[in-house]
């Protein structure tokens, strides 16, 4: 399957009822959606249901005034409220279903699913992006604790600093990613570019 990428263009779209956009986004998330409920639900109907209600709630919020504010996160805002809707498919269906040996439901397959991962691709791309706009040393230092997950003791060693002084460090260089963070992710800056 082939992703696509959204933009305000794409939102606009179809939140103005274009005929193409609103097929396009119907077969496009009907088939994502599909794949990830497949292994969650075991009835057809129940899929049809849970893909319904979340098409439903999203455009919900793609109508309200200021619903969307990163078109670009269309995909993962889907992905969402599906979620949310299949944790209140659960429980509802858990009311109802008797839990005997003859009458247990299955259990759901823990795996990550399509959207989970495309999510996760692009999380990961803002994250190294912005640790490369970091200094050298806070950017090791990140790496080392939070992406390699060293033990502390040795990252003290490489660092040259005490326990109580990595803390600092640490703390300082969280800091400086979270500032490059909200700069380039709340007011919008794309990543690539050098603003």
């Amino acid at each position: 399957m082939q992703f696509h990428s959204f933009d305000a263009k794409y939102v606009e779209n179809l939140c103005a009822g274009d005929h193409s956009t609103q097929e396009h986004f119907a077969a496009y998330f009907t088939a994502l959606l599909k794949l990830k409920l497949r292994s969650r639900l075991h009835s057809p109907h129940a899929i049809d249901d849970v893909c319904q209600e979340t098409f439903a709630r999203v455009f919900d919020v793609l109508r309200k005034e200021g619903g969307l504010r990163r078109p670009e996160s269309l995909g993962a805002f889907v992905n969402n409220v599906c979620n949310h809707v299949l944790m209140e498919q659960y429980r509802s269906s858990n009311r109802s279903e008797s839990l005997d040996a003859d009458g247990a439901p299955e259990p759901v397959a823990s795996g990550a699913d399509v959207l989970d991962i495309v999510s996760a691709r692009q999380i990961k791309q803002k994250v190294r992006t912005i640790l490369l706009r970091l200094s050298e040393r806070d950017r090791s230092l990140l790496k080392a604790v939070f992406l390699d997950e060293r033990d502390r003791d040795e990252v003290c060693r490489q660092f040259g600093v005490e326990r109580e002084y990595l803390r600092v460090l640490l703390h300082r260089a969280k800091q400086e990613f979270k500032v490059e963070y909200v700069k380039h992710v709340d007011n919008r800056i794309p990543l690539g570019s050098d603003a």
